[in-house]
């Protein structure tokens, strides 16, 4: 395992481009179960967990092919399993939409189901629910997901909350099944939409993608398709982040403006001055940043996955900013770490109270999750002397070469074998 030493202090300046999303990428590539064509993926991210999803299809007979540094060819041209086992589940949470190609392909599924997560409970019985409702028959064995359909059959589902996996593995399986399905309460994520986009270039008859209602019309088949993923919002708060925290100046090629508005708007607040250029956005920070309050929501709320981020930067604003995390009830393990680099931070149940401006000290930290070892860079990159972020391969599972890109921001950066 590796780890990353920072030297904090400096103020990242420079131009840095975006990778392809790794939250659209990953049920991108096991749309591709749905057709024996071809598929050609483009704007792949070069991540741990896409280099595991290319394990789990492999194991189910979809041949992989690098076409290039970033594009990716799969073939699915006949199925010989119906499992994503344990191993690689228990690795990568989306692996579990699976569910819904296997069973819309080859009419059965049986998938691991994740287990437990460092940020919280994260169910998956609104993903059994949907397909249930499509005519399968669903049961539990042995830590398995076992579902059976000849076909399925199209049905309204609502959805209890808007989960972005359980609507992606609905609105997959319903691409072929018979008749019309619409999906109540939808996730709105773009990268629900991105997916919608591909299974579209393959045939499938969507329509309200990104809205809270979407409509599937099932086919008989799909074929094969070109597909490009859309730039990673997360990599591009996180950036945005970490500029603001160093009084830095740095313009993010690739920044999908349309995707970030509640994180521009709280960036803003807090004293990042964001401006849309050619191509993408310029962040600065020229002055003192300001407390804020800050709730996660799902989209188009304020992302979960920059909360971490967030309540780093605000280590550095002047006053009392207040963070309510609504998604994970354990999503505030990071703070304990930022304490130990000097941070003065009081949390009671889903609401964290951040007191600035701490004088952040490099600390030996451990990342528990990926978005936490986003946050710990974060600090690291505000903080004096030199920090060491252990764990980082939670790092590698969502961001493609981060302290390369970091480096050539100016960052005194530099990944490391653990001692």
């Amino acid at each position: 395992m590796d780890r990353m030493i920072i030297h904090g202090g400096a103020p990242l300046r420079g131009v840095v481009e975006l990778s392809g999303s790794k939250n659209a990428t990953l049920p991108i590539m096991m749309a591709a179960v749905l057709t024996a064509e071809p598929v050609i993926i483009r704007n792949v991210p070069r991540l741990r967990d896409v280099a595991t999803a290319i394990e789990l299809l492999g194991g189910l007979g979809v041949a992989a092919r690098w076409r290039g540094d970033h594009e990716l060819e799969l073939q699915a041209r006949e199925l010989i399993g119906h499992e994503a086992p344990y191993e690689l589940v228990k690795t990568m949470r989306a692996s579990f939409v699976m569910l819904g190609p296997l069973l819309a392909r080859g009419g059965r599924a049986r998938v691991s189901t994740p287990g437990g997560c460092a940020i919280g409970a994260r169910p998956v019985n609104l993903h059994i629910a949907g397909v249930r409702a499509l005519g399968a028959r669903v049961q539990l064995r042995n830590g398995y997901v076992e579902a059976h359909a000849a076909r399925l059959v199209g049905a309204r589902v609502w959805l209890d909350n808007p989960s972005v996996g359980a609507t992606e593995n609905i609105l997959m399986a319903a691409t072929l099944a018979r008749g019309r399905t619409v999906i109540e309460n939808a996730a709105r994520e773009p990268e629900v939409g991105d997916l919608a986009r591909m299974l579209a270039a393959m045939g499938a008859r969507i329509t309200g993608a990104g809205t809270h209602v979407i409509e599937i019309e099932g086919v008989e088949r799909l074929h094969g398709a070109e597909h490009s993923v859309i730039p990673d919002r997360i990599e591009a708060g996180s950036l945005m982040a970490a500029a603001a925290a160093t009084g830095g100046d740095v313009i993010i090629r690739g920044a999908p403006l349309q995707d970030l508005d509640a994180v521009i708007v709280k960036l803003g607040e807090a004293g990042g001055e964001i401006t849309p250029v050619e191509g993408g956005l310029r962040i600065v920070r020229a002055g003192t940043l300001r407390p804020i309050e800050l709730r996660t929501l799902p989209y188009p709320g304020f992302p979960t996955d920059l909360q971490a981020q967030m309540m780093a930067l605000l280590t550095q604003a002047h006053g009392a900013s207040v963070i309510t995390e609504t998604i994970f009830e354990n999503r505030f393990m990071h703070a304990q770490e930022l304490i130990r680099m000097g941070a003065d931070i009081v949390m009671k149940g889903s609401t964290a109270v951040v007191r600035g401006p701490s004088r952040l000290s490099g600390a030996p930290v451990m990342a528990t999750d990926l978005r936490a070892s986003m946050g710990l860079i974060v600090a690291g990159l505000a903080a004096e002397n030199t920090t060491t972020v252990s764990r980082v391969y939670h790092l590698d599972r969502g961001y493609e070469a981060l302290d390369r890109k970091l480096a050539a921001l100016g960052a005194r950066i530099e990944r490391a074998p653990e001692a």
